[in-house]
């Protein structure tokens, strides 16, 4: 979970990805996306997010409306990826499973635009469950 005070850091100013998918239940599957707030580059947020939201296979069965899972990834300057974790459970395995095989199906991601001066950059992709 992030701290409380690092909340501000990452949703204020991140830039926040909205990509939905329909579905005939009472309930979508949503991808959100949220960079660091020092990684303002749009079309390489959004060119990763589309990457992750193609990748995405959400199980028939979803879980509650309300349930979400949150997968945080680092990718390295050179576009590929150090570490893919499952930081939030969803409740259903197979919708967690779902989440983490498209973030991982999706790398290698671009590399980092040289105006982004870090040598990495993490984004959390929050797959979640959520009213139509």
């Amino acid at each position: 979970m992030i701290p409380r005070g690092a909340r501000r850091r990452w949703i204020a100013p991140a830039l926040v990805l909205l990509l939905a998918a329909t579905a005939a239940w009472g309930a979508k599957p949503t991808l959100r996306v949220f960079f660091a707030s020092q990684f303002k580059d749009v079309p390489y947020q959004k060119a990763a997010v589309d990457k992750v939201y193609k990748a995405w296979h959400p199980p028939v069965d979803m879980p509650k409306e309300g349930s979400k899972s949150v997968v945080i990834v680092t990718i390295l300057r050179d576009g590929t990826v150090s570490e893919t974790k499952l930081h939030h459970k969803s409740g259903s395995d197979k919708w967690d499973a779902a989440a983490l095989a498209a973030t991982k199906a999706a790398a290698p991601f671009g590399e980092l635009p040289k105006s982004y001066y870090g040598n990495s950059v993490e984004a959390h992709f929050h797959f979640d469950v959520t009213a139509k």
